[in-house]
């Protein structure tokens, strides 16, 4: 079995990080730098920073944030929302990433994808998916699962590696931040048509989820973002860098009790325990 990644997903609008349910009804949970701190030294491979508003505004925010988080983070860095061409790419790396994760600008100009490619090589890129089931079909959207693409999930997945890419990231937005389980039928289906590595995202509500998933698809990577941030939020103390935003959640000190949170150790410590290797 292949070495399996953790990647934390940081979701991020304007200073904050923010978590929501289907990618919609966003909740400031703190600072990104604090959530990214604590995922390196608790043993992540990699993060995910997204700026989830910035495909709507036609703009990327996180320079600052990103050059903060790589300066006290030496694992990978991937970046992604707003970005529409080769000039973003090059400033996002500058300021300190290691790859970009496209998905609007890619939908919106799939050649988009193969002259990034090119220009950086394909393990910097990174195409996203954010699939919705209707009618029993998987329909690819933009914009935190607002805007549908016109394109059938499977028939892009193919056309994503195709052009070049490096991974892909399959999102479910119908299970995402439910914590209701993967969706293993898109998951698995993806994993199958495409050669290049792929990663699943969304639903995860507790470490077994991401045990069964590995165990069932040979993933290269999985992306969690919930079950780690309430954790974090549990066991330590949270602040924001800003009241923008609903902070009513962390204010209150809630719980989102469909969960049971974990660390990356207690989820790397569980997959050893299942033989399935990880780093």
């Amino acid at each position: 079995m292949k070495t399996i990644r953790i990647i934390p997903r940081l979701d991020i609008k304007g200073p904050n990080l923010v978590k929501g349910i289907h990618l919609e009804g966003l909740r400031v949970l703190g600072k990104p730098s604090d959530f990214a701190k604590y995922y390196y030294e608790s043993g992540a491979d990699e993060l995910l920073l997204v700026d989830v508003v910035a495909s709507l505004y036609e703009r990327n925010s996180l320079h600052d944030i990103i050059t903060e988080t790589a300066k006290n983070n030496f694992i990978p860095i991937t970046v992604g929302g707003g970005i529409r061409n080769v000039n973003d790419i090059k400033k996002i790396l500058r300021a300190g990433a290691d790859k970009v994760c496209l998905n609007t600008a890619a939908i919106k100009n799939p050649e988009f994808i193969r002259q990034a490619s090119r220009e950086f090589g394909s393990s910097t890129i990174v195409v996203a998916i954010e699939a919705i089931k209707s009618n029993g079909k998987y329909l690819a959207y933009t914009d935190n699962g607002r805007e549908y693409t016109g394109l059938d999930v499977f028939d892009w997945a193919q056309k994503i590696a195709e052009l070049g890419a490096g991974e892909l990231v399959i999102t479910s937005v119908d299970k995402e931040g439910t914590g209701n389980d993967f969706d293993t039928e898109l998951i698995s289906k993806i994993n199958k048509l495409v050669t290049i590595p792929v990663i699943a995202h969304g639903g995860a509500g507790k470490k077994e989820d991401v045990v069964n998933l590995i165990k069932s698809s040979p993933l290269s990577a999985v992306m969690i973002s919930s079950i780690f941030h309430y954790d974090y939020i549990k066991n330590n103390q949270s602040t924001v860098s800003s009241l923008e935003g609903n902070s009513q959640f962390l204010k209150q000190k809630m719980v989102f009790n469909k969960l049971n949170p974990c660390s990356i150790i207690d989820l790397k410590n569980e997959l050893n325990k299942d033989n399935i290797n990880c780093r």
